[in-house]
């Protein structure tokens, strides 16, 4: 049977391709480190490495053994907090990945507000791309994932997290400023800024464009821009207008410096998502977290894109009323 402690000598040696620093990273001495990868190769009669004069190499069979070593370690984890879990309070690790701008600003909260119920779990939000997403979680990097569309694939599960609200913010001595609304035609005139192709803001305002027989190529771009933090600030200096979560710009509408203006057929909403792995080895923390979003006492987080702007807020959506879509 394969030592779960002779894999992680074997990764780690894998890593720094030296039995003497993968030693020195798990403080064992160097010969304990060879006995363990000469033990992990008798169980799985394989060679891993190439032991030549002057140098360690992996075979390979060393590089097809290594992510399902990583995985295994993984798994091993996994297993270990979900058994602490159960014998007592919830703890563990819980690692969440975001690609959405709204997320980052409500996600935090919501994860301080869980560590204050769960005090023994150790909460990471990350930002990762939104085609990277997905993979991540297959090769579970992170348990659960925050995006702004559903993108749901065999073997995860989706839930409804909140709904976004998307504005057009100016400078604050803009024209529009001090107009109730501006017609989608009027974009056509303006220096716009935009975010990157793969946005979830940028594909929820061109596809509203696209009613109006608006294209991409009709727009007179100034500048794009990756970070909806960035263009806010690049607004607020006066190089243009640009469409925003409303979250993301939320401390420029308090400050003054940017303007929030509605387009004469509303605001543009969109839906963000939480996803995950449909379950199969339970890990306690992501499933308490997968509940707790939708807590009531939660319900202002959810809520919060709609209330910055004035916006008419849409119910959000309770524990038990939560869309659910499984794949």
């Amino acid at each position: 049977m394969i030592d779960v402690e002779d894999v992680q000598v074997f990764l780690n040696v894998a890593e720094t391709l030296s039995f003497t620093e993968a030693a020195h990273r798990l403080h064992v001495s160097q010969p304990t480190a060879s006995k363990r990868v000469r033990d992990l190769e008798t169980d799985l009669g394989l060679q891993l490495f190439d032991r030549g004069r002057g140098h360690l190499r992996l075979t390979e069979a060393g590089r097809v053994v290594l992510p399902w070593a990583r995985k295994l370690l993984r798994q091993s984890h996994f297993l270990e907090e979900m058994a602490r879990s159960l014998d007592q309070d919830i703890a563990g690790a819980l690692s969440i990945i975001c690609t959405t701008a709204a997320g980052r600003h409500i996600l935090p909260q919501l994860a301080a507000r869980f560590r204050q119920r769960y005090p023994y779990v150790r909460v990471s939000i990350l930002r990762c791309s939104q085609e990277d997403l997905v993979p991540h979680l297959l090769e579970h990097d992170a348990h659960l994932g925050v995006v702004s569309r559903e993108v749901c694939v065999m073997g995860t599960e989706c839930q409804e997290l909140f709904e976004d609200v998307i504005t057009l913010i100016v400078p604050s001595d803009h024209p529009w400023a001090t107009r109730s609304s501006v017609h989608t035609a009027d974009i056509l005139e303006e220096r716009l800024i935009v975010r990157e192709p793969t946005s979830g803001t940028r594909r929820v305002v061109l596809e509203e464009l696209a009613q109006h027989d608006i294209t991409f190529e009709d727009l007179n771009v100034f500048l794009e821009i990756g970070n909806a933090e960035a263009i806010v600030q690049t607004v607020a200096a006066g190089y243009g207008v640009a469409f925003v979560s409303m979250l993301a710009a939320r401390c420029a509408l308090v400050r003054g410096s940017v303007v929030s203006v509605k387009l004469s057929g509303g605001y543009l909403r969109r839906k963000v998502y939480m996803i995950r792995l449909s379950p199969d080895v339970p890990h306690r923390p992501q499933e308490v977290f997968w509940s707790f979003v939708h807590d009531s006492m939660n319900a202002d987080l959810l809520r919060l894109p709609s209330t910055v702007g004035g916006v008419e807020p849409s119910p959000a959506p309770s524990e038990s009323a939560a869309r659910v879509i499984r794949v």
